[in-house]
């Protein structure tokens, strides 16, 4: 079998940052912790990475393309209430590997221009996605709801998606890097987010939402 080529430092860089990020928080970690971690010289980081916000910014620019190409819905059909929340199931998972950018988004924004911009960009992508769910649902006769309603709804929903993984830090701060614990929460937020449009689901989109209900409640989601 042939050897797989050895990874190369900036790679390195960013992969290990992203764990020290997520691990033990982005404020938490200089690029002396990570040369260290790495067991490089800091000369070496700083000839791939001027600085701690550069390895930031290359971070989220992986983490924007990929959430960018994931808040599409399918071409090819039109997705029902139970594929949605599989799916949202399925953006809990990449969440995760990028859960710092989440639970220290707003000292991240405060502090960083490129992050303040484009995150602004990606909640305005989550809240379009959520309205064309609406929107469909409405066109198929499975939702009543109106125009300054769907605003609320989906704004409820942005929120909630944003800022889950900041509510789940402070009910369990000393388990936040247990992949168990809050990967299991994190799950639990697609049934909070779609439950904003179940006062306005009807027919088989209603059925399909009371089931999944039945179902979380028997996992203890609350």
């Amino acid at each position: 079998m042939e050897a797989k080529p050895p990874r190369r430092t900036r790679e390195r860089i960013l992969e290990v940052s992203l764990r020290l990020f997520n691990e033990i928080g982005e404020p938490n970690v200089t690029t002396t912790t990570i040369a260290e971690e790495m067991k490089i010289s800091p000369g070496n980081l700083y000839y791939h990475f001027r600085n701690k916000d550069d390895i930031i910014n290359s971070i989220f620019a992986q983490f924007e393309q990929e959430i960018e190409r994931r808040l599409r819905l399918p071409d090819d059909h039109k997705p029902t209430l139970d594929e949605v929340w599989t799916y949202l199931q399925y953006m809990s998972e990449f969440l995760w590997r990028f859960r710092f950018l989440y639970r220290d988004l707003n000292d991240l924004l405060a502090r960083n221009r490129t992050l303040e911009t484009h995150f602004k960009q990606i909640v305005g992508h989550k809240k379009r996605f959520a309205r064309e769910m609406c929107d469909l649902l409405v066109a198929d006769g499975e939702m009543e709801i109106t125009p300054e309603q769907i605003e609320i709804v989906t704004t409820n929903m942005v929120v909630l998606s944003t800022y889950w993984l900041s509510y789940q830090f402070v009910m369990n701060p000393r388990k936040y890097n247990d992949p168990e614990e809050i990967g299991a929460g994190l799950h639990q937020s697609s049934y909070h987010i779609l439950s904003q449009m179940a006062p306005y689901l009807k027919g088989k989109s209603r059925e399909l939402y009371d089931k999944m209900a039945r179902e979380s409640s028997s996992k203890g989601v609350q």
